[in-house]
């Protein structure tokens, strides 16, 4: 319902209530009155909040809470706090009860939605006068939204962006050997982040030094890591994005992409050999600046930022024909059975605040939904790497959102061998693997039991 269908069923209740009052104050004049009585005041409402999170962040957050709870007589809010984001799913699917209002993906929403779960927010948080319109971005709030209504509100969104070594990558020292690479401006004069594929190609070979054992770059393969790759050279990731049977790989748009950045991707000279990814992580290898370039999310920074000598910074994913990432989005949501949906509602109001939002921005991890402090200074962030945090913002522009399925680590499972088959193999017949990685990806995106697969012709 939009709303002004809401807001114009608001006079209709009004007069409702009016009338019912009007009828309950018509005694007749003999009814005596009613004899007062003394009531105990109420106790507040015990509320939980689940969110996951490094300790800086679920700290940020206690201070949030801490905050509802000094200023609010009705409710009191406890924190319920999990190291990651399948610790919480794990809590979910157990059966344990649902916090009363609580933190998701994006990918958690289809199962949300059939486990109803979750009840709307958009017309209580509309009663209580929250933005959206200029407070968020179109694409974010449609990514919580099903059946037409809000299901939960946009809390991070974080596009993955490309993290770089700056001592190994150098774009000033590129171009000056007449390599190409991208301008950045001056600090006086910048200019908006951005780069061809070409380019990016360049970079990984000028960081690729025998020498000193540093190698250019390193993409999982993964689902999420070559995402943007294919969308950016025009290809697709499933068959149909509102309800996926299969993936698309095999697709001739998909493959020609694929074609174009797999000639980098999978070249052996330039990323880290299976012998070096026993040794270490290729996140380990960046920290160690052996490394020249990594995809990577926000929650990045604050670890990379306690690396001594580290000098890094960002850029968006390289283009091949058009700018594309992949990334998810969070929400806090309120439950089905929240002791008081009024009481959530309010708490998140709190939440969603600016300042109760910059308060989790300043540990670094988050990158917000909330469009007034994603181009703050507090997001932002000036004098602390990375130099270009603006990249995180202009990226959600470029965000590609696969769709909404409730079995998203088993797809990557079903398909991993042929993923890392396709960037280390050394000759591989491009239509065949392909067409196997779609082929296995039905068995979680459309699985037929046995009794029901087609008798074979006589």
């Amino acid at each position: 319902m939009s709303r002004t269908g809401r807001r114009a069923a608001l006079p209709t209740a009004i007069l409702l209530v009016a009338a019912l009052a009007a009828a309950g104050c018509d005694t007749g004049g003999n009814d005596p009155a009613p004899t007062p009585t003394s009531t105990a005041p109420a106790k507040p409402v015990k509320l939980t909040f689940g969110m996951y999170g490094p300790p800086d962040e679920v700290g940020a957050f206690q201070g949030v809470v801490d905050i509802f709870n000094s200023l609010s007589d009705d409710s009191d809010v406890t924190i319920s706090s999990y190291a990651n984001h399948d610790g919480l799913v794990e809590a979910l699917r157990s059966g344990e009860k649902i916090p009363d209002v609580f933190m998701a993906s994006r990918s958690d929403l289809a199962w949300l939605q059939e486990q109803k779960l979750t009840q709307p927010v958009d017309e209580m948080l509309d009663e209580r006068g929250v933005d959206f319109g200029d407070g968020y971005s179109r694409d974010a709030l449609q990514a919580f939204s099903a059946d037409n209504r809000l299901q939960c509100m946009p809390y991070g969104i974080s596009p993955m962006v490309i993290y770089y070594n700056k001592a190994l990558i150098d774009f000033d020292r590129m171009r000056a050997r007449g390599l190409d690479a991208p301008d950045l401006g001056t600090e006086t004069a910048p200019r908006n982040p951005g780069w061809s594929f070409d380019q990016f190609t360049a970079a990984a070979e000028y960081a690729t030094r025998p020498r000193r054992h540093t190698r250019g770059l390193y993409v999982d393969p993964t689902l999420r890591g070559l995402s943007p790759f294919i969308y950016s050279g025009g290809g697709t990731v499933f068959d149909d994005q509102a309800d996926p049977t299969s993936l698309a790989f095999s697709d001739s748009d998909t493959q020609a992409a694929l074609e174009r950045a797999l000639v980098l991707l999978r070249n052996p000279q330039l990323t880290l050999t299976d012998k070096q990814l026993d040794r270490a992580t290729p996140l380990q290898w960046f920290e160690r600046g052996r490394l020249g370039m990594i995809e990577g999310f926000r929650s990045l920074v604050p670890e990379l930022r306690q690396v001594q000598g580290l000098d890094f910074d960002v850029m968006p994913m390289p283009v091949l024909d058009s700018s594309a990432t992949s990334g998810d989005i969070t929400g806090l949501c309120i439950s089905a059975d929240a002791a008081s949906a009024p009481e959530a509602a309010d708490f998140l109001v709190h939440a969603l605040a600016p300042d109760s939002v910059g308060r989790v921005v300043d540990t670094g991890y988050l990158a917000p939904a909330n469009l007034e402090v994603a181009l703050s200074d507090r997001f932002l962030q000036p004098g602390r790497l990375p130099d270009h945090s603006s990249v995180f913002n202009s990226s959600v522009r470029a965000l590609e959102l696969p769709p909404l399925i409730d079995s998203w680590p088993d797809l990557e499972a079903a398909v991993a061998a042929r993923l890392r088959e396709l960037l280390t193999v050394p000759v591989v017949d491009l239509v065949a693997l392909t067409a196997q990685i779609d082929e296995e990806s039905r068995t979680v995106l459309d699985p037929t039991p046995a009794s029901e697969s087609p008798s074979p012709s006589p």
